[in-house]
């Protein structure tokens, strides 16, 4: 059978997908500087050389991460297979997204070669590895810049001024949270934006701008975005916002910042909605379509590298490798947001979670089992960012903008970027604390995204809560993330047991917890918080605090 998806062949990528017609592998090179560039490029990201040209090369490459995919399957790849990244042995700088066949996974090492096998289907030929023999190890592909030196890449402030002091947040809001509501996500919205506009002590007539995330509505990831909810609730906004190519799900909300700054907008109402778990019913029910089609431009997917579970997997087994995190490491976060979770009402899952039962849950994709992985539901957060002078005059005390941190410094693709860490971490994080005096020892929350586990446990290091490596032992016990211990995490259950809201609902719990309203999970004394929205997509870190 077929695989689904194939590849989108073009003009531009033909030479790679067709590449097995003579079972030779090629890959683009610069020919001003002889780097290899892959995926392939208008233009050398190395030295900006414009001649660029097909090069065979050996097929010989090195092992740099794999995984066995227990979940997941596409059509002609059914479950389980390995999920592998491997460096070719020219550059290895060239990380191509693959499967490794004809071995047993048990016997599988990182470092180890591997040798192209193409396998035909329709006009595409993909690229397969498999271990070469006699079984032979060699040296992993270095980082292209060390998990420890992103800050001498971030630019400094341009000025003294900053424009996170010319806004606040004085509203939040959420709309009911479930799995399989069955209800109009745009219902979601409305309901959410309502209850942030009371929350503010505003009406609907001071909102001039709207900013979401996404702004598209795929597979139950949205309502349709500003046009929706305008259509919606016949608003007249002077600024708008919406789109993917953003600071992670939380940009909707530093672009909002921006707007206020800059006197676009005076009060711009943020939202998100998700409706996963009905549109996931909906599927079922042969009520809704899948998205995609049969071919795509993802250079992942065609391997049955479906998730960001993959991606993430590929990481975390170098991590593992690297500092001697384990799959317990991962445990104690989970077992930290179920602990959380179960002083939310609101909360999905409230159970509690022991050690065992993390480890004995189902496998997804290893090192990830069924607990490493945030549940899907339907819900919607909103939350309203005002100019600094208008909120001081509203009921409730703003929560004011600290600093944010936006800088990409590494790829973002997200087979050849960092190795041992989520993309879109480690610059993003390095460049908030330039733009401010505080530093990690001075935040009394963190609500970081955990999409997976090893979301958080990335942010953790990245934000120096921890040193690059250290997370093994700053999360043994569980003690120091805990609601009484050093860094309080995820305090409203986070994405893995409160619900999947993207982000936007790290923000509300973290303007929860600041103004004292987070009831029997209240932190006490919380005065600074940081919340981090995304990664592998470009990210954001915000760090809020209150007066007094």
């Amino acid at each position: 059978m077929t695989r689904a998806p194939l590849p989108q062949v073009t003009g531009e990528n033909e030479f790679f997908w067709t590449s097995g017609a003579d079972d030779t592998l090629r890959i683009q090179e610069c020919q001003g500087c002889s780097s290899l560039i892959h995926p392939p490029q208008p233009v050398c990201r190395y030295c900006g050389s414009h001649d660029l040209k097909a090069k065979p090369v050996s097929g010989k490459a090195v092992l740099s991460a794999f995984t066995v995919n227990e979940r997941f399957s596409i059509p002609g790849l059914p479950a389980p297979y390995v999920v592998a990244q491997v460096a070719i042995q020219e550059d290895p700088r060239v990380r191509l997204t693959t499967n490794i066949i004809d071995a047993d996974p048990a016997d599988l090492e990182l470092g180890q070669l591997v040798e192209v096998v193409f396998e035909q289907n329709d006009d595409v030929y993909l690229p397969l590895f498999r271990p070469v023999t006699p079984k032979q190890i060699a040296e992993q592909p270095a980082d292209e810049i060390a998990p420890q030196d992103f800050a001498k890449y971030v630019r400094p402030p341009l000025t003294t001024s900053k424009f996170e002091e010319r806004s606040a947040i004085t509203g939040i809001g959420a709309s009911r949270l479930g799995r399989r509501l069955m209800v109009n996500p745009l219902s979601l919205t409305v309901e959410a934006c309502e209850a942030a506009v009371a929350d503010a002590g505003l009406t609907f007539a001071d909102i001039d701008g709207l900013s979401t995330y996404p702004g598209l509505d795929i597979a139950g990831m949205g309502e349709g975005g500003v046009t929706a909810l305008e259509g919606a609730l016949g608003l007249r906004p002077t600024w708008i916002n919406g789109g993917m190519d953003t600071f992670g799900p939380g940009g909707s909300i530093i672009a909002a910042m921006m707007a206020v700054a800059t006197g676009m907008a005076r009060h711009v109402l943020c939202f998100r909605t998700l409706w996963e778990s009905t549109f996931q019913e909906l599927l079922k029910q042969g009520k809704m379509a899948p998205p995609g089609g049969a071919r795509t431009s993802s250079w992942q997917m065609p391997f049955g590298a479906t998730s960001a579970a993959h991606t993430l997997a590929l990481n975390a087994q170098r991590h593992f490798a690297r500092y001697g995190t384990t799959r317990e490491t991962l445990g104690w976060i989970a077992m930290n947001q179920r602990a959380n979770a179960a002083l939310n009402p609101t909360a999905i899952y409230r159970d509690p979670m022991t050690m065992a039962d993390y480890l004995s849950a189902r496998p997804i994709t290893t090192p990830f089992g069924l607990y490493d992985c945030d549940v899907p539901c339907d819900g919607a957060v909103a939350v309203i960012v005002s100019a600094v002078e208008a909120a001081r005059d509203l009921p409730k005390p703003p929560v004011l903008f600290e600093a944010v941190g936006t800088q990409i410094v590494e790829r973002t693709d997200w087979d050849q970027t960092t190795l041992t860490h989520e993309p879109q971490v480690l610059g993003q994080s390095a460049h908030l604390w330039t733009r401010t005096s505080l530093r990690p020892s001075d935040v009394d929350v963190a609500e970081l995204y955990d999409g997976f586990t090893f979301n958080c446990l990335s942010w953790l290091e990245a934000l120096g809560f921890c040193g690059i490596g250290e997370a093994k032992d700053f999360l043994d016990g569980g003690a120091n993330i805990a609601r009484d211990g050093v860094l309080p995490l995820n305090t409203h259950g986070g994405q893995l047991s409160h619900g999947r809201t993207h982000g936007m609902g790290l923000i509300h719990e973290a303007v929860s917890q600041l103004r004292g309203e987070a009831g029997d999970r209240q932190v006490a004394g919380a005065r600074v918080a940081v919340a981090s929205s995304g990664g592998l997509t470009p990210s954001g870190v915000l760090l809020m605090r209150v007066d007094g």
